[in-house]
């Protein structure tokens, strides 16, 4: 089964080619090197992957590179971790506040407006909760009081 390295502190003016040389003496054992590129500018990110055979090989690469300076840069080299498709029991996973409803990335409305409809799966996020709390005991006291007057009872 193949292995992914990670290879990190790359120079953002980086080839390919390039870093395919630094690994040419492990080049048997090498599935194929990629390099993360911004979409914009079409430059290296600053990182990338080499997908190596086995197990023990992407060990001995990682012992071997650990340190390795590449274009006057120390590279930092590790066993990437696995892509999670989901939660998993017991593991750590970092989110993001969710984006509007039908807007990109970028801000631009994309007419697409996705709503799951279950009202239980949805939580408000932690950071917000107690504020949500509060509005939602003003929303509470402006229903009991619609004119927002304490002396009048409707």
């Amino acid at each position: 089964m193949s292995v992914r390295i990670y290879v990190g502190n790359l120079p953002k003016d980086v080839e390919r080619s390039a870093l395919e040389a630094v690994f040419a003496d492990h080049a048997e054992d090498i599935v194929s090197v990629k390099l993360i590129s911004d979409r914009k500018t079409g430059k290296c990110r600053g990182f990338g992957f080499v997908t190596v055979k086995t197990d023990e090989k992407a060990d001995a690469i990682v012992e071997k590179f650990t340190g390795y300076t590449f274009e006057s840069e120390v590279i930092k080299i590790e066993k990437a971790l696995p892509r999670s498709k989901g939660k998993e029991e017991g593991s750590a996973e970092v989110t993001s506040a969710p984006r509007p409803k039908g807007k990109s990335s970028n801000g631009r409305n994309t007419g697409k407006v996705f709503s799951s409809g279950d009202t239980e799966s949805a939580q408000p996020d932690p950071r917000w909760a107690q504020d949500l709390a509060k509005l939602k005991d003003l929303l509470a006291a402006q229903h009991a009081n619609p004119l927002g007057c304490n002396l009048c009872w409707v």
